[in-house]
């Protein structure tokens, strides 16, 4: 194979300005991502070496080495893992096989600055790393039984690759220093980092050390001990975070971790993290579980998706379990009995920790919420068994909460009046919009609290919810509202009496109207469009129309409020006949208003712009 140089793809160009320039004062998190990349070379060799022999030629001493060249300025991280050959080299050294690569850098553009190491931690910026120390990066690495490749590259968009020699299977990554990274030639340097990032890296971390004069040694740099086989109480949150870091490829903390055994029908033990911060792809189609698996700690995959579900996704972690065989392949693993006892197992305790989360760390509560929630709530729908689990989870703002505050369904049922039978709730595209919405107008009279929901899911689980602790939701702008007090019954009644031919005349005149009626929820607002009881709300019309999804047609009911002066006055000139095309225009123009206030779009806004201009410049006394 003849020496090529090959442009890097757009985007790791723009990845690696961002990481040379950006993260400068995060530079010595290099180390840690080589010996991590190494590690799990490391972990991949050993598991494809349970099936296949010829994988290990002849070398099953797994370790990870550092050397340095003080004369030369690199230092080299080498290991015997699972090796590239030409093909993997440029799909993992060349481009960046993330669909929402893209998505993610024009969220930093959008942020106004690069310089957010949260951000850029959502990512994790990996191999690229080494160019923050170095200005050029050598790799040699070779597969078994295959032919050696040599990847080169300084880092100024473009790389070459050619074949080259290496003795065993595995990778040597060499980083040519610069001249203000010379001090992690320093040997008490590169432990310190080691310490630092990877004493919990299963496999030993060596490196060459003087013990005595002209003596040179390999020591091992890393305690080894799996961290998830401490005690938990032994762990430090320093570990905790350092290790959260090395298994999510975050920058960030955690905000909290659960450790825990599990005994008797499955014997597991399990490290899993809940982030502080939703990752940039964390919707995108190709994400991947958090969790990893290892069975009596040997790594058998990074992303387990059988042991948990879609919806808690954003946990990282590791689960070891020691009753899963080791020789089988990872698809019959996962179908095996014990994974599901293990995915129950976790989930209670995902959830439960939730749950105390929520009951007395509620600060910390509402930031996972703020972050995790849209992802939670996708539970209530997929997974019936813990559904009631998930529903006391669950939180929104209200008429009720402060601004930015929220509340539980369990906090609002044990605020409802006794005589209420049903808890309420609104859906639309912002809370400035629903606080303000006409549909709340009698809820406020009675101080009756309503839900917001803002989010797209929202709507899409209301049909899984449907109740919660024997009380049914309903939504405020559909279906009938009931009038309980006696006296307003009789008074309601006798309006729609007066109003019954402005009633039939408006129907007549607004053929895309399914009826129109006196309205019980209105004080204020002149008219509003209900929707039947088990109709699709207009947001979630619009999020269907968003997918390119056909939305059936739907008539609305028109509510008028008989107490507004606009339906008075127009009582009055329905009342006095002859002007049949000023009624018609006053009935669209209300119309098109109850649409407006409904967040749909006008079908003909011109027309509405004519009629309404017109009407405000008439005189309104020869009208009457």
């Amino acid at each position: 194979m003849a020496k090529e140089t090959v442009e890097f793809k757009t985007e790791v160009k723009q990845l690696l300005d961002l990481v040379i320039h950006s993260l400068y004062s995060n530079k010595e998190i290099f180390l840690r991502e080589l010996v991590s990349n190494a590690s799990d070379a490391v972990d991949r060799a050993r598991f494809e070496s349970l099936t296949n022999s010829e994988i290990l030629e002849g070398d099953s001493d797994w370790k990870i080495k550092i050397s340095k060249d003080e004369k030369a300025g690199t230092i080299t991280i080498s290991d015997n893992g699972i090796g590239l050959d030409k093909e993997t080299a440029v799909e993992n050294l060349g481009t960046i096989a993330r669909s929402g690569t893209k998505a993610f850098l024009e969220q930093l553009k959008a942020a106004g600055s690069t310089n957010n190491p949260e951000m850029i931690g959502q990512f994790g910026v990996g191999f690229y790393s080494s160019f923050m120390v170095a200005d050029k990066v050598t790799v040699v690495s070779r597969k078994a039984k295959s032919q050696a490749i040599r990847w080169e590259s300084t880092g100024d968009g473009s790389y070459t690759i050619e074949e080259s020699t290496r003795e065993k299977r595995g990778t040597d990554v060499t980083l040519h220093l610069k001249e203000d990274a010379k001090e992690y030639l320093n040997e008490w340097s590169l432990r310190g980092l080691v310490k630092k990032f990877s004493d919990y890296v299963e496999h030993p971390v060596v490196m060459d050390t003087e013990k005595e004069k002209g003596k040179i040694e390999e020591e091992v740099l890393n305690a080894r001990k799996a961290i998830w086989l401490k005690n938990k109480s032994e762990v430090t949150e320093e570990e905790h975070n350092e290790f959260y870091k090395h298994i999510a490829r975050d920058f960030t903390n955690p905000l909290k971790a659960i450790h825990f055994s599990a005994e008797g029908a499955s014997e597991f033990k399990a490290l899993v993290y809940i982030p502080s911060k939703a990752p940039f792809n964390m919707f995108d189609q190709d994400h991947k579980i958090g969790v990893h698996l290892y069975v009596k700690r040997i790594f058998i995959m990074d992303d387990c998706k059988k042991l948990l579900p879609d919806y808690l996704r954003f946990v990282k972690g590791v689960v070891d379990s020691s009753d899963l065989p080791l020789n089988v392949s990872r698809e019959i693993l996962q179908d095996t009995k014990e994974m599901e006892k293990i995915k129950k197992s976790l989930v209670n305790k995902v959830l439960s920790t939730l749950a105390e989360m929520k009951e007395k760390e509620t600060d910390k509560y509402k930031q996972f919420f703020a972050e995790f929630g849209k992802i939670l709530k996708e539970g209530v729908h997929f997974d019936y068994e813990n559904k009631e689990k998930l529903l006391d989870l669950l939180m929104f703002e209200s008429t009720h909460t402060d601004k930015d505050a929220m509340t539980s369904l369990s906090g609002y049922v044990d605020r409802m009046r006794e005589e209420q039978k049903e808890i309420y709730y609104l859906t639309g595209e912002s809370i400035s919009e629903l606080r303000t919405s006409p549909y709340l107008e009698r809820f406020k009279t009675k101080s009756m609290e309503v839900l917001f929901m803002t989010d797209a899911v929202d709507e899409w689980i209301l049909p899984d919810i449907n109740e919660y602790k024997g009380k049914k939701l309903k939504a405020a702008n559909r279906g009938d509202l009931a009038i309980d007090d006696e006296s307003e019954k009789k008074a309601h009644a006798q309006k729609e009496k007066v109003f019954k031919e402005l009633l039939t005349a408006l129907q007549e005149k607004l053929p895309d109207v399914k009826e129109v009626k006196v309205s019980s929820r209105l004080t204020d607002s002149a008219c509003c469009l209900v929707g039947d009881e088990h109709a699709p709300g207009a947001h979630m019309e619009k999020i269907y129309k968003a997918m390119g999804q056909d939305v059936p047609v739907q008539k609305s009911i028109l509510e008028i409020n008989p107490d507004h002066p606009l339906i008075v006055n127009l009582q009055i000139i329905h009342s006095k006949k002859g002007n049949e095309q000023k009624f018609a225009d006053y009935a669209a123009t209300l119309y098109d208003q109850a649409l407006l206030l409904e967040g749909k779009k006008l079908k003909d806004p011109v027309g509405f712009i004519k009629r309404l201009n017109e009407l405000l410049t008439s005189d309104s006394k020869s009208l009457l």
